[in-house]
């Protein structure tokens, strides 16, 4: 199986041991996305700011690797707080109007950067 590394500056640098992306077998495979901000480095500090960041960062990365929204098949969401989970899904709902992807959304206790959310994504290419 081959694998193709992707990395883009439109979504922030890997913080760890891993890659924005990877491309295999025709599916596009990203790493969660905290809302860290490409540029500036700041992550900002409200569930709606957030939730845009990490979607934009995730956007990125699948434009990257030649796909689209329209072809993301599964996301998962991670939310500190699951009582942000109607101000995360109608931001959400924006960048899918479509068909949207199956998806599950858990509650974790602690993200990097304390993040309030992060989302991962398959997609195909």
């Amino acid at each position: 199986m081959n694998k193709s590394i992707i990395r883009t500056e439109q979504s922030p640098a890997a913080i760890g041991p891993y890659n924005q992306g990877i491309v295999a077998s025709g599916f596009l495979f990203t790493s969660g996305q905290l809302p860290i901000n490409p540029v500036s480095g700041q992550v900002p500090s409200s569930i709606e700011e957030q939730t845009i960041q990490v979607l934009d960062n995730l956007k990125a990365i699948i434009e990257a690797a030649g796909s689209a929204m329209e072809k993301v098949v599964k996301c998962t969401v991670y939310l500190q707080n699951f009582n942000d989970f109607d101000v995360m899904n109608k931001i959400y709902a924006t960048y899918f109007p479509a068909n949207p992807p199956a998806r599950a959304c858990v509650e974790v206790s602690k993200m990097a950067k304390n993040a309030l959310v992060e989302i991962d994504a398959v997609a195909i290419v």
